[in-house]
């Protein structure tokens, strides 16, 4: 993640987006910005409205009400044009199985109008890029999830688009695949490409976002970076680990007698007390060594986006006439 420089012009923008199927809302006012240069998540549980939002910024279908531009083009009245300088992956592998690894991304690039040997070069060059040369004459069905996936990333850089969509990328792979995509991401977006992930997993959000938008139930429940958002729910801590020996009960007491609110953690030993800063963790030390209490090890938490999650995903409850639907 890198910082974003103000004079970025917008390459995705979503201003008041409304979707209803039928008499159910699926998305609700829902407004957000993405600069040039830069990862803009979306997280949200399933049917919180990500892929929704996704599929009416990439023109796949309308919005109710609202305004959409990417890169822009106004989405409604401009798609063509739109879709030329966009990349688009779903949450599962697009390739054709029947096809080499090579010959998929040649024949997307003869799709947008390459001839056969720029179509070679640009296929050999991603193929490189993605780590899967040494792969490139097999058939994309003898690949695993985590070269399909990025075979399926390949395919979408094939026309060098300005703005990516990702949507949850990463589902299912295994943990080195997933920071092989992150790096190749982060590659991307150092050479000022934009990127749209919608994700449910809060360390890739962490990693990669230079700014988040959390949905529930259609609607904004938190926009910021993810220090922002950790802000909000400020539930830094410190975590005391006493020595064998030493009584859990009374060392709350005397945190307590500090005027901390500490509490005994699952294991019975440890003890988790709030703070406002890293400094209160020489208060609580002080706090410990009047009450004659030793400790083994303590450690100050940040508040992590799991707890931002937990604390605002559920902000806005879900109105009854969207308790059937179930967008992802």
């Amino acid at each position: 993640m890198t910082a974003i420089r103000s004079d970025r012009r917008p390459m995705i923008e979503a201003i008041g987006v409304s979707k209803k199927f039928g008499s159910v809302r699926a998305l609700d006012s829902v407004t957000l910005s993405a600069p040039q240069g830069s990862v803009l998540a979306l997280l949200g549980h399933n049917g919180a409205g990500k892929t929704t939002l996704v599929n009416i910024l990439t023109a796949m279908t309308p919005p109710t009400s609202g305004t959409v531009r990417v890169a822009g083009f106004d989405v409604g009245a401009e798609p063509k044009k739109m879709r030329e300088v966009i990349g688009l992956t779903g949450q599962f592998a697009s390739v054709d199985e029947r096809l080499t690894g090579r010959d998929n991304l040649v024949l997307i690039a003869r799709l947008l109008g390459a001839d056969r040997k720029a179509a070679k070069r640009r296929a050999d060059d991603l193929l490189e890029v993605f780590g899967l040369t040494a792969a490139a004459t097999r058939l994309s069905q003898t690949y695993s999830g985590g070269m399909r996936r990025r075979l399926d990333l390949a395919a979408c850089l094939v026309g060098s688009p300005d703005v990516i969509f990702l949507d949850e990328p990463t589902s299912g792979l295994d943990p080195s695949s997933r920071i092989n995509l992150w790096e190749i991401v982060e590659s991307l977006v150092a050479e000022g490409t934009t990127v749209l992930l919608t994700t449910q997993y809060l360390d890739e959000a962490d990693r990669l976002a230079d700014s988040i938008v959390m949905l529930s139930a259609g609607t904004v429940v938190a926009s910021g970076t993810a220090a922002e958002l950790k802000e909000q729910v400020g539930r830094r801590s410190v975590t005391v680990v006493l020595e064998p020996g030493h009584d859990p009960a009374t060392a709350c007491a005397a945190l307590e007698q500090a005027g901390m609110t500490p509490s005994i953690g699952p294991d019975g030993a440890t003890i988790i007390t709030p703070v406002g800063a890293s400094k209160d963790l020489a208060a609580v030390i002080r706090a410990l060594d009047d009450g004659g209490i030793e400790a083994a090890e303590l450690a100050f938490g940040e508040p992590t986006l799991d707890d931002v999650y937990l604390a605002l995903a559920n902000k806005s409850a879900p109105h009854p006439a969207r308790a059937s639907w179930s967008p992802a």
